[in-house]
């Protein structure tokens, strides 16, 4: 409920799409709509991407849903539907165009710490669509995530790090607006940065055809 409280609180209108085995729907399901947020969750299935599974792999692994959801990503760069990709999103759209994941990284959990409290500082590119949606080359940010983009997919561009050169933000800049954040943006939504990156999504899906943030 936190996406759709977010979303709602940036002036759009949610739509659950749920995640199953059947992606040559995709296409049905998006001509419904007028952006795609794509949400955090568990790991991702490594043979998505070619690989074996890493001994710490998370215990979640749902090969389906992982490919439902890389087929929503596809068809969504196909048609260029706003897309903001959040955690476990944005690297699922790494997968979907061809990249890889590092399977178990540390020190991005912060658990106990509250997940609307951030935890570590993210640099982000300057004149890059982050920055001008931030105004900002610092990001506090929260992180909850077990795995991260290794081998950057077609046609991305990264465009925020971690101190520890974890990738942290990517985008296409030949498409209108393909975002991907690795941390939990929906629930900084108290700290107007990460509520602009929230707008962003709702600003772009609001205005077909222009390039907001190219």
């Amino acid at each position: 409920m936190t996406y759709v409280h977010a979303v709602q609180e940036a002036g759009g209108i949610s739509v659950v799409l749920p995640a199953h085995g059947f992606g040559d729907d995709a296409h049905h399901l998006l001509d419904r709509l007028d952006g795609l947020l794509v949400s955090g969750g568990p790991d991702l299935d490594p043979a998505t991407y070619g690989q074996e599974r890493h001994p710490l792999l998370g215990p979640n692994v749902d090969r389906a849903a992982d490919e439902y959801e890389l087929r929503m990503h596809q068809a969504a760069r196909e048609r260029d539907l706003p897309v903001l990709a959040i955690c476990r999103g944005m690297q699922a759209m790494n997968v979907s165009r061809g990249g890889t994941l590092h399977q178990h990284i540390v020190n991005h959990r912060q658990t106990p710490v509250a997940p609307h409290e951030p935890t570590h500082a993210v640099t982000v590119d300057a004149g890059s669509p982050l920055h001008r949606i931030t105004s900002r080359r610092r990001l506090a940010v929260n992180t909850f995530h077990h795995q991260a983009i290794d081998r950057l997919g077609a046609g991305l561009e990264v465009i925020a790090h971690a101190p520890d050169g974890t990738i942290e933000a990517v985008h296409d800049p030949s498409a209108r607006f393909h975002v991907g954040v690795q941390w939990h943006a929906e629930v900084l939504t108290h700290r107007p940065e990460h509520a602009m990156v929230m707008r962003a999504l709702v600003d772009a899906a609001a205005r077909p055809g222009l390039a907001l943030v190219a």
